[in-house]
């Protein structure tokens, strides 16, 4: 009985989140418009680069926001789905992986340290004990199980992740963060993306299920099989998104779905990243569909599923470089185009003050 009132506590704390996500300011957007058509260029030229900048001020109710402190929010966890051999890589990865993030090394930290974001790395469900005095320690689960026999989280468990996310959130903006990106790390997690697309966005699993960290086709069309095997085993309801994420997600997946939660909650901008934090956001997007308005899609992965989850999101991607690496790699390059996007705004002379005609 403590244990269902405790979750019925969780899940209200979640839905006063979601219902503080507010609509973006027309008002704000449509100044932030008309301005970019009175700057010496034709209307429209400057093509996404213009659009963002109005999303931007839609977002934030500023017409040039100060987003000058950025932080890409990497969740980490394990998944027990990697017992049936759907990755190239061992599960013993991720928290490797996670002191690589750690200390600098992985490929989010060099391209973090390009666009001067900071990198915040989250344990919520790896499955090893992890020390280093800059790993935010937020254990929901040591790894989920393997959704190919059972439920991957508990209900409760998918709140909790999803309640870590929105609290990391908080703090980074209390911070002084302004701008969020989404980054993840965890062996097994495209199998867990896979299982969502195909539930969410109605996508069979041969659409949804790609090669992750590059498996073979015999390998992929095994992964096909788990994937088909998970949902026929858990039954996942697609009318409910929490369901979902529970049966055939992770806990990083559930904790980006936080992440982007809370920042839409705090009217920051929130940058989506590849296959794995798009699915976060399908989620984000099906409990509030208000969060869809402050998101930003960085690239179209090349993982197979990807264009029809970004289809199924209805987001326009800025990035089209066959990547598929995570970490939240896409995400971080896509904020050099957000910088590009305001300075155009902001330093751009217009027709009047250049004294060029206007067409």
């Amino acid at each position: 009985m403590q244990q269902g009132k405790r979750y019925g506590i969780a899940h209200q704390e979640l839905q006063d989140v979601i219902e503080r996500i507010a609509p973006i300011q027309e008002e704000a957007a449509v100044s932030a418009r008309r301005h970019s058509d009175s700057l010496t260029k034709p209307p429209g030229s400057l093509g996404q680069l213009e659009e963002i900048a109005a999303r931007l001020a839609g977002m934030t109710g500023e017409l040039w926001p100060d987003l000058g402190k950025r932080a890409v929010i990497v969740m980490a966890g394990d998944h027990g789905v990697c017992e049936e051999g759907v990755s190239a890589f061992p599960a013993a990865v991720t928290p490797q992986m996670v002191l690589n993030f750690l200390n600098g090394g992985a490929a989010v930290n060099v391209l973090a340290r390009q666009a001067g974001a900071e990198v915040v790395c989250v344990d919520i469900g790896v499955a090893a004990e992890l020390d280093h005095p800059d790993l935010i320690r937020r254990k929901v689960v040591y790894g989920t199980r393997n959704m190919a026999k059972e439920q991957a989280m508990t209900h409760g468990e998918a709140i909790e992740a999803m309640l870590v996310g929105v609290q990391v959130a908080k703090d980074q903006y209390e911070r002084g963060i302004r701008m969020f990106a989404t980054g993840e790390m965890g062996i097994g997690n495209t199998t867990a993306s896979a299982a969502i697309t195909s539930v969410l966005a109605g996508l069979e699993p041969e659409t949804s299920v790609g090669c992750g960290t590059g498996i073979n086709e015999a390998t992929r069309q095994h992964k096909v099989g788990i994937v088909k095997q998970a949902i026929q085993v858990n039954q996942p309801d697609a009318a409910d998104p929490i369901d979902v994420l529970a049966k055939v997600g992770g806990a990083e997946i559930a904790g980006l779905v936080g992440v982007i939660l809370g920042a839409a909650a705090h009217r920051c901008p929130i940058v989506i990243d590849g296959y794995i934090s798009s699915a976060a956001a399908l989620v984000a997007s099906r409990l509030s569909p208000l969060a869809s308005s402050y998101m930003i899609a960085s690239h179209l992965s090349c993982e197979q599923g990807h264009r029809g989850l970004m289809e199924t999101l209805g987001l326009p991607v800025l990035l089209h470089l066959d990547m598929r690496l995570g970490e939240g790699t896409g995400a971080v390059l896509a904020f050099h185009l957000i910088d590009a996007s305001l300075r155009l705004m902001r330093e751009m002379a217009t027709f009047d003050s250049a004294g060029v005609s206007r067409a």
